[in-house]
């Protein structure tokens, strides 16, 4: 599993607060124990009003890549604003998102022709998120097929066949799994991700509803995650999963990280 880490995002309060107060040390130190965790990109998302996200977006890059060598997931709705940070990324990563919404693709598709980039494709567009199977996988084909007019391979797309809440749609996640099932059989290569926290909005025990999303996601075959790596139960459900599903041999990944004390309950609920 591909673990995008999802902690420097200006929507969390704690985080807003950072970049108000333009508080270094905290971005650096959420970067640090996001790739310790075992993240494998940082996700950076200003949250920031249009005018100054820009230049919030160039300050989170310039902290994460000198505190961490992780390649990042540069996160923006807005592909202009992407546009204009992607020459200060030291290393290709991933790039979150482009959808059928308006012209997006048309904006990022040229930026990444001929490199390494990756990018996230949203299942939405000008109507908002389907709610049905079908449509999220024509947008799914529509995403992918632009992206090999930019000589874009499928292995370097990620498509979030996105979430709803449960509290909504009580058939939320069998969608999502339908949905990533059909998506895996006409592009095998391409990845499918989620974005984990969606599936429990308004609902109680979200942490638990999470966990349950995860695992019944990688079973279905989710290949990565944008999720909270210092979350100690999530990690170990990731690994538990893999491990059952026979995507770790002789259960290595799982027993490391527990020796090394990286899974299991928090040393808190342990007492």
């Amino acid at each position: 599993m591909i673990i995008i880490g999802e902690k420097i995002n200006g929507t969390i309060p704690r985080v807003k607060k950072a970049i108000e107060e333009r508080d270094e040390a905290f971005i650096r130190d959420l970067a640090v124990k996001q790739a310790e965790a075992g993240a494998d990109y940082i996700d950076v998302c200003a949250g920031t009003a249009p005018e100054v996200e820009e230049e919030t977006l160039k300050w989170l890059m310039e902290i994460v890549q000198d505190a961490v060598d992780k390649p990042l997931c540069i996160d923006s709705p807005n592909p202009k604003t992407i546009e204009h940070v992607l020459k200060y990324a030291q290393q290709p990563g991933i790039i979150n998102s482009v959808s059928e919404e308006r012209n997006k693709c048309e904006i990022i598709y040229p930026l990444i022709k001929g490199t390494q980039w990756q990018v996230i494709g949203l299942t939405c567009d000008n109507r908002g998120i389907p709610s049905d199977v079908q449509t999220r996988i024509d947008i799914a084909k529509i995403l992918v097929e632009k992206a090999q007019k930019y000589d874009i391979s499928p292995e370097r797309i990620h498509i979030d066949p996105l979430v709803m809440a449960l509290a909504t749609d009580n058939q939320s996640v069998q969608k999502f799994v339908e949905t990533l099932v059909s998506i895996k059989k006409i592009f095998p290569n391409v990845k499918v991700t989620s974005g984990l926290s969606n599936v429990s909005f308004g609902m109680p025990l979200r942490k638990v509803i999470n966990q349950a999303f995860l695992t019944v996601a990688i079973f279905a075959g989710m290949d990565s995650a944008i999720m909270d790596p210092c979350n100690r139960e999530m990690m170990t459900t990731l690994l538990a999963a893999e491990a059952i599903a026979g995507q770790d041999r002789h259960c290595r990944k799982f027993s490391n990280a527990y020796r090394k004390g990286l899974i299991g309950p928090n040393k808190d609920a342990a007492r």
